[in-house]
């Protein structure tokens, strides 16, 4: 499958100008945009059929549809992506859009939860979209956890805390987990997370690998001293432990006990590595990310699109985030700032606030 700037050097320069002129007329406008139009912007003088030329091929490529019989086009997701993370100019923000953040954010609002609120209704006036405003993480012990397998790179993870409070949290799992193995990852995490933090619980589990990796390197010393194993850790990274002829081991008076708890030792080391990785997955975020139409697997909403941005404390973690749900037809170049300049206004208000 070909990248958006595989797809971009396919074009010539007439086949981009063409693709760009009418993503941002649809974006201003809503409606199929024909090639007269088109034709007449064009920095190259040419001829309406020329264009309509160019633009069967854009179709051709995925990157346009013609809905209906109308003669013009709209472009689909596929074209929407590839223009959002390749051709997108963003705006500069406005002193209006400006003053309205900074008022909100900057009040003199005790309550944090409240001034999300209030943050909440400015960005959906302003940017005529949906506002969703997630609250700092919490850090109170943790009742339960469970995985969600969206799709084979996004994943959810629902935390439930002691106080009542729930929270959802999106992050890419580590390649080649399925659904099964996280809900045992979540079977495990609840035995042992009840009245400790996510901060809390990611310490426990690095002590028991440690713990874990100190008991195995003791029971697979005495057979590697032997000349019966050896460790192996080629390419992977990975510690293995080889063990050379199993009968002979065994005639010679080997433990066939103490061998199976060396290899259940291993099992279970790899596993709570996987878990650990789930852990941090969970604490890690992201920057600024468009999710447009059925990429948005949130709100399973093919006709919308989700602008979200992180916001940090002062330690530099990700701690909430804010974001603005529209149409796939979202004036993008406007509110990508207004989203980015919110969350770090929101993040430094937190830091300063401790």
């Amino acid at each position: 499958m070909n990248t958006g700037a595989e797809i971009l050097n396919d074009m010539n320069a007439r086949a981009r100008e063409v693709f760009r002129l009418l993503v941002e007329a649809y974006l201003e406008t809503g409606a199929p945009v024909g090639s007269r139009t088109l034709s007449r912007n064009l920095s190259e003088k040419v001829s309406a059929a020329t264009v309509r030329n160019v633009m069967q091929d854009l179709e051709m490529m995925g990157l346009l549809d013609s809905p209906h019989v109308s003669a013009g086009r709209v472009p689909t997701e596929t074209g929407l992506r590839l223009f959002v993370d390749s051709l997108l100019e963003l705006d500069d923000l406005t002193s209006e859009d400006r003053e309205k953040i900074d008022r909100t954010v900057t009040s003199n609002t005790a309550n944090v939860e409240t001034m999300m609120d209030r943050l909440g209704s400015v960005l959906s006036g302003i940017t005529s979209g949906a506002s969703l405003v997630l609250t700092p993480k919490h850090e109170a012990p943790i009742r339960h956890i469970e995985f969600v397998s969206l799709g084979p790179d996004r994943a959810l993870v629902v935390l439930v805390f002691a106080d009542g409070h729930v929270e959802n949290r999106l992050f890419s799992p580590p390649p080649g987990q399925t659904p099964s193995s996280m809900r045992e990852a979540a079977n495990y995490l609840n035995a042992i997370a009840e009245g400790l933090t996510i901060g809390e619980l990611k310490a426990r589990m690095k002590e028991q690998i440690a713990r874990h990796k100190q008991e195995l390197d003791s029971l697979a010393a005495s057979l590697v001293e032997e000349g019966l194993a050896q460790w192996d850790s080629a390419a992977t990274g990975q510690e293995r432990l080889i063990v050379r002829g199993r009968a002979n081991l065994l005639t010679e008076g080997a433990d066939e006990a103490e061998l199976e708890r060396i290899r259940h030792l291993f099992d279970d080391l790899e596993r709570k590595r996987d878990i650990a990785r789930f852990l941090d997955l969970t604490e890690s975020g992201e920057g600024v990310r468009i999710f447009i139409g059925s990429q948005n697997k949130l709100f399973s909403l093919s006709g919308s699109s989700l602008v979200v941005s992180p916001y940090m404390n002062a330690e530099r973690k990700i701690i909430g985030a804010v974001a603005v749900i529209g149409p796939t037809r979202l004036n993008y170049g406007r509110v990508v700032p207004i989203v980015n300049y919110t969350a770090e206004l929101v993040g430094k208000l937190i830091s300063d606030r401790g």
